[in-house]
């Protein structure tokens, strides 16, 4: 069975340099998760090395994690949106 290849519908041209809606939230998501990763292991270090661990806000900084990772959420949706408003604007 042969497949005859279907012609590929034209794509706008994006550049490297052009923020779409959500790219930043996606960005800065990722640097707050990374700054909670690297603070969770920085507090658990000291439950493996026998030392004195870090008070409670070394703990609460852990929490960026989860922070960041609902900001990137956040700009995946509002990047999906836009492009649903778009494809929607492209079809009228």
């Amino acid at each position: 069975m042969t497949v005859t290849p279907q012609p590929e519908t034209p794509q706008p041209e994006q550049g490297a340099d052009d923020a779409r809606p959500g790219d930043s939230l996606v960005k800065a998501g990722g640097i707050v998760f990374i700054v909670g990763a690297v603070a969770t292991l920085a507090t658990m270090a000291p439950l493996f090395l026998d030392v004195d661990p870090f008070p409670s806000y070394a703990w609460a900084v852990c929490m960026l994690m989860g922070v960041g990772f609902a900001i990137s959420a956040a700009g995946v949706l509002r990047s999906a949106a836009a492009q649903r408003t778009a494809a929607r604007a492209s079809q009228a």
